[in-house]
């Protein structure tokens, strides 16, 4: 038996000084709803989008971020292509990214080189990189 056999994703956290902030952001544009989550000692938001959790979880105040973080990974949407990022398939691709313009989200736009796939890429409020794509992930 494989090491990996059975293994799944069983979820993405994301640290944020605003959890609550950081929860909106996602269910607003992606449309995540919201999870109950247990009590642990420190501030907790469990998301779910169909079969995709996100857990959002409050940062220690008292930690020092290193020079190199989420924040500052990258400065622009253009350099995500290559850069740390989180991929969501969009089946309403050019209206979603539409709406993120509108909410004054900066975009950067591109197409795979099969000239059929479209990719955006932006920042969630905390500096965390997103991707939305128009192709379906493989089964």
């Amino acid at each position: 038996m494989a090491a990996s056999e059975g293994a799944c994703l069983n979820h993405v956290s994301r640290e944020s000084p605003d959890i609550k902030r950081l929860a909106q952001f996602y269910t607003e544009v992606f449309g995540f709803e919201q999870l109950a989550a247990p009590n642990f000692p420190f501030g907790v938001i469990w998301l779910k989008l169909g079969s995709f959790y996100l857990h959002l979880i409050e940062r220690d105040p008292s930690t020092k971020l290193p020079e190199y973080s989420a924040m500052s990974a990258v400065a622009a949407p253009e350099n995500l292509p290559r850069g740390h990022h989180v991929c969501f398939s969009i089946s309403n691709f050019d209206s979603f990214v539409r709406t993120l313009k509108d909410k004054g989200i900066q975009v950067h736009e591109t197409c795979q080189p099969d000239g059929k796939t479209k990719q955006a890429f932006f920042f969630d409020p905390d500096g965390n990189g997103l991707e939305v794509s128009s192709a379906r992930p493989a089964p």
